[in-house]
């Protein structure tokens, strides 16, 4: 077992109440689905609080970069998640070029422009879900398995009503949290989640997932129905798809 599995779930942070981590859950939880549900341009102002207390929070709360996985020690033993995320996107890909779904940017450089700032915006959900939220949930639950399904749960009702996306987010959020837990890396999450995220948007027509849309954005899409997908900008068509996921500012219809 990896030496990450026994790390105390108290470390650098065994002297903080319960009532503080609830209250930075509460405040971190109730600002990013205000977020999701607020339409422009009150959605901005939000976004930017949101963002704020989160760093606010993690820096007066720093857990250490040894507890939130911030590390190169175990990297390689864990390396094997993204490759089998790699194994899942090429069964998908397989399956929607057979059955005519499958849709990717023209060249590696659209393809670059297309799904880098996703592939950060990855790393920035799964800091979220484990570094912030699952560190939190460890010291208030004492059992690893229920602390990483309320974090999944947290992480999947930010994806509703996505029918898609909701539960694809309790399967993999559950699965990373308690893979967080045995290996305290973040970095092989981070790459899995990018790669996951990329053939879900490659893979499922635009309107069956309203675009990856969630929230507000969800429900204010269906006004166009042909499904094609556009790569030339980021909303050059209302089912385009810059980011495979959930846009980090949800654009309301």
């Amino acid at each position: 077992m990896a030496e990450a599995a026994t790390l105390p779930e108290t470390l650098a942070g065994g002297g903080r109440s319960r009532g503080r981590d609830l209250a930075e859950i509460a405040v971190a939880w109730g600002l990013i689905m205000a977020v999701i549900w607020t339409p422009r341009p009150v959605q901005r102002y939000l976004w930017m609080t949101a963002a704020a207390a989160v760093v606010w929070f993690t820096w007066v709360s720093f857990d250490g970069t040894r507890a939130m996985g911030l590390r190169g020690k175990n990297f390689l033993r864990s390396l094997w998640i993204a490759g089998a995320a790699l194994a899942v996107a090429g069964a998908a890909m397989a399956a929607a070029a057979e059955l005519g779904t499958l849709r990717m940017p023209d060249g590696v450089l659209a393809f670059l422009g297309t799904y880098c700032a996703y592939a950060v915006w990855s790393g920035v959900q799964q800091f979220l879900l484990q570094c912030f939220f699952l560190l939190r949930f460890l010291r208030l639950i004492p059992s690893r398995r229920g602390a990483a399904m309320t974090a999944a749960a947290l992480f999947a009702v930010a994806h509703v009503p996505n029918p898609i996306l909701a539960p694809v987010t309790l399967l993999w959020g559950f699965v990373a949290c308690l893979l967080f837990v045995h290996y305290r890396n973040l970095y092989p999450l981070a790459i899995a989640h990018a790669i996951l995220g990329i053939t879900l948007a490659m893979t499922i027509p635009g309107p069956v997932d309203h675009n990856m849309r969630v929230g507000l954005g969800y429900l204010r899409y269906g006004h166009h129905r042909n499904g094609h997908r556009s790569f030339s900008g980021p909303y050059s068509r209302p089912d385009s798809r810059p980011y495979p996921l959930e846009h980090p500012l949800p654009k309301p219809e």
